[in-house]
């Protein structure tokens, strides 16, 4: 790549006017293709109804809205509290034989300790 690839990767290009000429077409063919996946999906008639709520009811639209962002943030605080309080202790392959063979020892001395007592003369 060339500097002057390097230059359009870093600094990027110069961004497009509507009124350019150079883009006047491909500006009008992306608005049109735009306008048609909007109609086509809907997404411009939920949008209407979202602005006229919006438009109608502004406290209570900022209300859910900030609402809902708050609500992930504590979200958020919660998950992380909890996986911090999670800490996941690590045992290694030897720690847990060690660990099985120390409780087998354990069960064995109770089992001869049980047989000296019953032998034993009283």
């Amino acid at each position: 790549m060339n500097i002057k690839g390097f230059r359009r990767m870093l600094f990027g290009e110069k961004m497009p006017d509507k009124n350019d000429p150079q883009y006047k077409d491909r500006y009008e063919r992306e608005v049109t293709a735009g306008r048609k996946f909007a109609q086509a999906t809907r997404i411009d008639k939920a949008a209407a109804k979202v602005q006229g709520f919006a438009n109608a009811h502004r406290t209570l639209f900022l209300v859910i809205i900030f609402g809902f962002a708050i609500g992930g943030f504590v979200w958020n605080i919660y998950r992380l509290t909890v996986a911090y309080h999670y800490s996941h202790t690590t045992r290694t392959a030897t720690e847990m034989q060690d660990s099985v063979l120390r409780e087998r020892h354990k069960r064995l001395q109770r089992i001869e300790m049980r047989e000296n007592k019953a032998d034993e003369p009283q």
